[in-house]
């Protein structure tokens, strides 16, 4: 693992002799295994070390030039200054980046949450067996065509010419499978889970084994549907996945640069069901891919995005905050251009949900698992989508698997079609989210 102390010492030698007096540098490094199986073998192993660094430099006139490195030692983070210091007399005049003024913020809770990696052979061993258990649940699953098994220890920093150090490592595992079925006189059917947790030895393996167990038995015997409007219920992750295709909604870069649904003067007004509240929470407990602080040091908070259905925050970088008197919220990514993102959802309502919203008792309702064909089916500037997705027909609690359908809609429309929000939240590796109802979106079925 990298050695940010020693990092920091050389760039500041290195920074005095090239005559730079502003720079900052983040980076991380990242030592992964994984591995594959087919039919109880092992299809694939595989073991990297990555390491990726950013570096800032800015010249007397303000500019920025930014440059990137795989290499570590003294020498490779030399070349990386000399260059951006080259790269800064072409820097952009209008609007340059600037340290974060949180950037030297102290930081609560930075404990490393490090785990021993598990031995490769206890890695395939247990995706082995969880292939053919798989297999083993019913006679029409033939195979686990995509699977996989990974452990990765990452490393995390940042640190700047006026002091700031920062630096987390954590520790991850992860394990994927998708099942596939075959049976005479009818279409292949296929279903996916995901799980993730601090090492091996807390991995919900079983979990995931039952949740693509009961999706992939639940799609064997499916039937067309009539097209026409539906009540929808998405499952977390589907609703999850939407929030994250119209992101631009909150996204303060995306309004500077006029690619959002919203504006500068949108904060405040009714985006939304006054049934939905969201967060971007970088700290939540249940967040196994948590980040104390993001690319320009900033740390990282619960950002309140939607409450009651009011747009009441956006994600910001340093640079946008500054644009638009605001404060950083933790979430940007430094490149050629600093970047905002997000880091972890949470979607709750402040209302108790209407009982009568009930699978056990609703009639003739679609209940969605997943979203397809996202990065093609999703115009985000205008909010239109048309997806493709997995789900079933819901008759008081029975689910009949739809054979082949797609949603429609518009994206604000729909955030205002919202009449429940359920009380039970699962946890996803984008989110907490709960199931959630939307009235009269249009399906193209049968």
């Amino acid at each position: 693992m990298l050695n940010t102390e020693a990092i920091a010492n050389y760039a500041q030698a290195s920074a005095k002799n090239l005559d730079i007096n502003k720079y900052d540098i983040y980076g991380s490094s990242i030592d992964e295994t994984s591995v594959e199986v087919d039919n109880g073998e092992p299809k694939q192993v595989q073991a990297s070390n990555r390491s990726s660094v950013i570096v800032r430099v800015w010249n007397e006139k303000g500019t920025v030039g930014v440059t990137s490195t795989t290499d570590l030692d003294e020498l490779g983070i030399k070349l990386a200054l000399e260059t951006a210091k080259e790269a800064s007399k072409f820097g952009n005049t209008e609007n340059p980046a600037d340290f974060s003024p949180q950037a030297k913020n102290s930081i609560e809770n930075t404990a490393d949450e490090v785990v021993e990696p598990a031995p490769v052979p206890t890695l395939i061993d247990t995706l082995i067996k969880a292939e053919k258990t798989l297999l083993e649940a019913h006679p029409a699953i033939k195979g686990v065509p995509y699977n996989g098994l990974s452990q990765e220890d990452i490393k995390r920093f940042y640190l700047n010419s006026e002091g700031s150090l920062r630096q987390e490592a954590r520790s991850y595992a992860v394990i994927y499978l998708y099942s596939r079925t075959e049976e005479e006189g009818k279409k292949p059917r296929g279903a996916s889970a995901m799980k993730i947790s601090r090492g091996l030895a807390t991995l919900d393996v079983d979990g995931c084994l039952k949740e693509v167990t009961e999706k992939t038995i639940s799609h064997i015997n499916y039937q067309t549907i009539p097209s026409g409007k539906y009540t929808i219920v998405f499952s977390p992750k589907a609703f999850l996945s939407l929030i994250s295709a119209f992101s631009n909604l909150f996204n303060a870069q995306n309004i500077l640069d006029k690619q959002s649904l919203s504006d500068q003067d949108s904060l405040g007004k009714e985006v939304a069901s006054p049934l939905l509240c969201l967060c971007d929470d970088a700290l939540h407990p249940d967040n196994i891919g948590a980040e104390t602080f993001d690319g320009e040091g900033t740390p990282t908070r619960r950002v309140e995005l939607i409450k009651d259905g009011v747009l009441a925050g956006l994600l910001h970088s340093s640079g946008t905050a500054k644009r638009m008197n605001a404060q950083p919220t933790g979430n940007a990514n430094i490149g050629a251009k600093v970047t905002v993102g997000s880091h972890f959802y949470h979607v709750f309502s402040n209302s108790q949900p209407n009982p009568e919203y009930n699978l056990d008792e609703a009639e003739n309702v679609i209940l969605i698992d997943k979203l397809q064909a996202l990065h093609a089916g999703v115009n985000a500037l205008q909010g239109s989508f048309s997806l493709p997705f997995d789900g079933w027909l819901v008759n008081k609690g029975e689910l009949t698997s739809i054979d082949a359908a797609t949603v429609a809609g518009d994206y604000l429309s729909l955030l205002k079609s919202i009449v429940c929000v359920e009380s039970e939240a699962e946890v996803t590796p984008g989110g907490v989210c709960p199931r959630v109802w939307v009235s009269d979106l249009s399906v193209t079925g049968e």
